[in-house]
């Protein structure tokens, strides 16, 4: 086994000693710490490998200036801004081959700020006190494992010591990891949802007949805005993006919202792509005593006692029409639109409890009417998890992946 290196990122000032001593069960293992110290105010109890001084210039920031102001909140931002900088080209350059803190508020807010920074795949694990609450304001769309402290980072003692061991024996596992050799194959990315489950399933085994690796990401807000994170990052080859329920959630008011730069990255990224309106008839809640008082009166279906659904009205289905084709519009590369005239989902098809040809037909006629001339549509009178829809879908986006097809 080879030894790597291990950036320890840390407030050395409030938190040197727990560091220190995550850095002797590193090096204890074979491995070389490397201390990036992102203290802010207070001198550092144990001796930093890159100082503080380093991390604010690589954001631009006079350290000494800033140190003269004593202001807390704007030291922790500029360590935010700079630890991402530096470890990010420390990893660009191979010289750190994975990254832990730890920290209480201050340091989970520096410490993941650098580590959403890193692509994924590269190991990075904070140790926090806010491993336990909602960790997605850490995390983001990164693969950032919260390894929760239990106890206060706040000395050593017969807890915090045994629990510090274990995440040291952790990141030196991730940074050990033998990843066993695949085939490289180009990566088209799918989203999906439970109700469009089939389609994409289908979809993907007719891709990948094809050589290329289908990516899916389940169309829940994370996933949204993960799969826009990947196509940003130059891995994907074409994007399948059937289901853009996420959209209905955050026009209406869901809780699986993605943000309104959903759909944004693959036309930035002039990747081909095939759009449609997968679960745009559903808008998505907890169980019903969550849902807020102002829906009273609409139509819900309860998919699971965690999951309430809520199904889209006509007007809202025509501003989500717009909404799309505004997205679509903004493509600078192939793109085409595909709609399920006879349901959106499986439980908006014929017979089930969200059918609605009325909804149906507001949104897929704004979306026509609002796209700009030369974006193709393609109008199949078959719900989205038929197979002809799925066919259909298919071999239109290997047709821009493979024109000579």
């Amino acid at each position: 086994m080879s030894t790597r290196t291990i950036a320890i990122l840390g407030t050395l000032d409030t938190k040197g000693v727990e560091h220190g001593y995550l850095a002797d069960l590193i090096r204890a293992r074979g491995h070389r710490p490397l201390l990036i110290d992102v203290g802010t105010l207070g001198e550092p109890r144990v001796k930093p490998d890159i100082d503080r001084l380093a991390v604010a210039a690589a954001a631009g920031v006079d350290y000494a200036a800033l140190l003269l102001r004593r202001d807390r909140g704007e030291a922790v931002t500029a360590m935010s801004r700079g630890a991402p900088v530096l470890l990010g080209r420390l990893a660009a350059q191979g010289e750190v081959h994975g990254v832990i803190s730890l920290g209480g508020g201050g340091g989970t807010a520096i410490g993941t700020a650098a580590m959403r920074a890193l692509p994924v795949g590269f190991p990075k694990l904070m140790m926090s006190t806010l491993a336990s609450g909602n960790t997605a304001p850490y995390v983001g769309v990164k693969d950032i494992v919260m390894f929760p402290s239990v106890v206060d980072i706040a000395g050593l003692n017969r807890i915090s010591r045994n629990l510090i061991a274990r995440a040291a024996g952790a990141i030196c596992g991730m940074v050990e990891a033998w990843i066993p050799a695949a085939e490289d194959r180009p990566i088209v990315v799918a989203s999906q949802f439970g109700n469009t489950t089939p389609c994409i399933e289908a979809c993907k085994t007719e891709i990948e007949s094809h050589g290329f690796e289908v990516v899916i990401f389940a169309a829940t807000g994370t996933g949204g805005r993960t799969m826009e994170s990947l196509i940003e990052s130059g891995l994907v080859t074409g994007v399948l993006d059937l289901t853009t329920t996420e959209w209905a959630d955050e026009l209406v008011g869901g809780v699986l919202t993605a943000g309104p730069q959903r759909l944004e990255a693959a036309g930035r990224a002039q990747v081909p792509a095939v759009v449609s309106t997968g679960c745009l008839d559903m808008v998505n809640f907890g169980p019903p005593d969550t849902i807020p008082s102002n829906f009273h009166g609409r139509l819900f279906y309860q998919h699971n006692p965690q999951v309430t659904l809520m199904r889209t009205t006509p007007a809202e289905n025509e501003r989500l029409g717009e909404i799309l084709a505004n997205k679509i519009n903004a493509y600078l590369g192939p793109v085409s639109v595909i709609l399920p005239l006879r349901g959106l989902s499986l439980i908006g098809a014929p017979g089930g409890p969200f059918h609605d040809p009325a909804a149906d037909t507001a949104l897929h006629d704004r979306l026509r009417a609002s796209l700009r001339p030369g974006v193709r549509v393609i109008a199949l009178d078959c719900s989205i998890n038929d197979p002809v829809f799925a066919r259909t879908s298919a071999h239109e986006l290997l047709g821009m992946l493979s024109p000579s097809r």
